[in-house]
């Protein structure tokens, strides 16, 4: 079994990033119960490419639905734009707002109010 995983490796091109370097987490709250949800995106497979003209990628859109775990189950619908590096350019929530990483860590240690993901 380890002949066969040295065999791969050669093949695979190198040690590869983990999931978390690709990761960016978002933070929103539910306008009807006010559950805050952490929200992650995977930078490397998560967003869909943007074409100009010809093939040159100008930048990425990433669209999620999120749903809490408490009674309320109201759909969250979020959207990120992105340039061609990755960073945020905009984003908008319906449903919804953006809070902070605080924000969510003083929700998610209120017994009243569940944090989701």
């Amino acid at each position: 079994m380890g002949f066969l995983k040295k065999l791969v490796s050669l093949f695979a091109g190198g040690p590869r990033p983990s999931s978390e370097e690709n990761a960016l987490y978002y933070y929103v709250r539910c306008h009807r119960c006010k559950e805050v949800i952490r929200g992650r995106i995977n930078l490397a497979n998560d967003l869909s490419a943007e074409y100009g003209e010809g093939e040159d990628t100008t930048g990425y859109i990433y669209h999620k639905t999120l749903i809490g775990r408490g009674r309320c189950f109201q759909a969250l619908e979020v959207t990120m734009t992105f340039d061609a590096r990755r960073n945020i350019l905009s984003r908008e929530i319906t449903g919804g707002e953006f809070v902070t990483e605080e924000e969510y860590k003083a929700a998610s240690s209120h017994p009243s109010v569940s944090a989701s993901r």
